[in-house]
């Protein structure tokens, strides 16, 4: 493994997302001294938080899965994640209602699983799930450390006999078609494949690899954080301030200084000029480029992942049907994503994704209120409406999607908000995601491990790229790992690998954290 020449003994991170804080936790943890600098007043990134009147609404992802991936980066300054989170294992994970008014909750234990889907659809889908379990395990094992936990110098690294193992098991094939093997019901594939979203692929053109995914989302378990997900930012930002770190917040960085093919010194935009052996940029790819001073070339432009509009929404009331992620399909499927990815146009059938944090958390809104997270996924500005678009675009689309809620059972839901925050890509794109889109570059064949950007910079000897944009993707997971790859540039180490216990409930609380005003980043 290639790895940052000359001194490290300061060590920069630029971003105190949640890839930029699992970095400077496992830097910490090695031994080097770090200066933290975030452009807002707190930590989280994509993962922030605002605040509409009484309600506390988490502006990035719903969905935590992997936990013992933040544990690692906690144990690396020899502290616990659940010393700091009380994290909540969801039962269902998801519920799933279809547009035939069938519904499905989709559980992370294989016996419950198994029976909901013989209830669900019959016993022979219900042995064909069982046999899909057992497969997403084995390509989960087969992928972890060889293809997505680790730091690729070339694509020469793939010549290794778990590539076979990937192939043998279909990996490189395509996920719908893959999924098909195990299930007939059109309902159950939906279940199991439209985690290929995430990738930024149709399930159609998705490869197989990508129900690794599906792995994370069904068989792992799904969690929740009492405080909301920004409350794990927080904690690994107390964790890092604990073990020595130099937390800045509000510090834009405005230049970086260099010199015979280093970076001497990280400047602000105060004009304060802060020297160090190495920098890690956890920023978006275009911010990064922009410091760096040059864009990588590349034989074919990057592709970004479709965008979405979210509407948060604080209400004075909630509807039974909904458990805490409640995944809305609608009739159309193969056409959904061609509009998202191809032509460019919005859903004409949408499928949603609800989440309702205060069926956990009642803390999050003002007493008898209730906070609906509504995710409806859209094309990106390369491919659909241009950013300035969504300006007139957004309110009527607003609109339109609270009336579709309300077809999908949602009575009342109008006149039930109080608070609301719409977000969309005119918002991305003021927050300086490419495309417009805050799922960053998709995960196309050209786009995956070694041939996704690279975590180093070529012509700087001691600059290292950590977030969604670079190795290994998109994800809570896996931007988790990509600290932990680019501690690991500037280390030389392969980073601890503690023993992973489930987490247990917390044992202190948090005090309140600053504010990130109008960060409205849901990924």
């Amino acid at each position: 493994m290639r790895t940052v020449t000359g001194p490290t003994d300061h060590v920069v991170v630029v971003g105190a997302g949640l890839s930029g804080l699992a970095c400077a936790l496992h830097l910490l943890g090695a031994g080097r001294r770090v200066t933290l600098v975030e452009r807002d007043a707190g930590p989280g990134g994509r993962a922030g938080r605002v605040r509409l009147g009484g309600y506390q609404v988490d502006t990035g992802p719903t969905v935590l899965t992997m936990p013992h991936l933040a544990d690692e980066a906690f144990a690396a300054v020899g502290d616990r994640l659940d010393r700091h989170v009380e994290l909540v294992a969801l039962h269902p994970a998801y519920r799933a209602g279809f547009a035939d008014g069938t519904s499905l909750d989709v559980h992370t234990d294989g016996d419950a699983m198994e029976a909901e889907v013989r209830r669900f659809a019959g016993p022979a889908e219900a042995a064909g799930y069982r046999r899909l379990r057992e497969w997403l395990e084995r390509l989960y094992r087969a992928q972890m450390r060889r293809f997505i936990d680790t730091n690729f110098d070339s694509p020469l690294q793939l010549a290794h006999p778990d590539l076979a193992r990937l192939a043998a098991l279909g990996g490189f094939g395509r996920l719908d078609s893959r999924i098909a093997r195990f299930l007939t019901d059109d309902r159950l594939r939906r279940v199991f494949s439209f985690q290929a979203l995430y990738a930024g692929v149709a399930p159609a053109r998705a490869l197989a690899a990508y129900a690794v995914i599906a792995y994370m989302d069904t068989v792992a378990g799904v969690w929740f954080p009492k405080g909301g997900l920004h409350a794990l930012p927080r904690a690994m930002a107390d964790a890092a301030a604990g073990a020595g770190a130099e937390l800045r917040w509000s510090a834009e960085v405005s230049a970086l200084e260099r010199r015979a093919g280093r970076v001497r010194a990280v400047r602000l935009a105060s004009g304060e000029r802060i020297p160090c052996d190495a920098v890690v940029l956890t920023c978006e790819l275009p911010t990064a480029h922009r410091l760096l001073g040059r864009t990588p070339r590349r034989p074919v432009p990057l592709r970004h992942a479709p965008s979405a509009v979210v509407l948060h929404a604080g209400t004075d009331r909630t509807w039974p049907h909904l458990a805490h992620h409640t995944l809305s399909f609608g009739a159309a499927w193969e056409r959904t994503f061609d509009e998202l990815t191809r032509s460019g146009a919005l859903m004409s059938d949408p499928s949603l994704l609800i989440t309702r944090p205060t069926a956990h958390d009642a803390s999050l809104a003002p007493p008898g209120r209730h906070l609906h997270y509504v995710l409806a996924p859209c094309p990106n500005t390369d491919v659909g409406p241009s950013a300035a678009a969504w300006r007139d675009l957004g309110p009527r689309y607003r609109d339109s999607l609270v009336a579709e809620l309300e077809r999908r059972g949602l009575e009342g839901f109008a006149d039930s908000v109080e608070e609301e925050l719409l977000v969309t890509p005119l918002d991305w794109t003021a927050q300086g995601h490419a495309a417009g889109s805050p799922f960053s570059v998709s995960h196309t064949f050209a786009q995956t491990g070694p041939f996704r950007p690279r975590n180093l910079v070529r012509g700087l000897d001691n600059v290292v790229l950590a977030g969604c944009g670079t190795t290994p993707g998109v994800g809570v997971p896996t931007v988790l790992i990509s600290g932990k790859l680019a501690a690991a540039r500037i280390t030389g180490g392969a980073g601890r690998r503690p023993p992973v216990s489930r987490p247990r409930p917390a044992v202190r609380k948090l005090p309140s954290a600053p504010t990130r005003a109008g960060a409205h980043d849901p990924s």
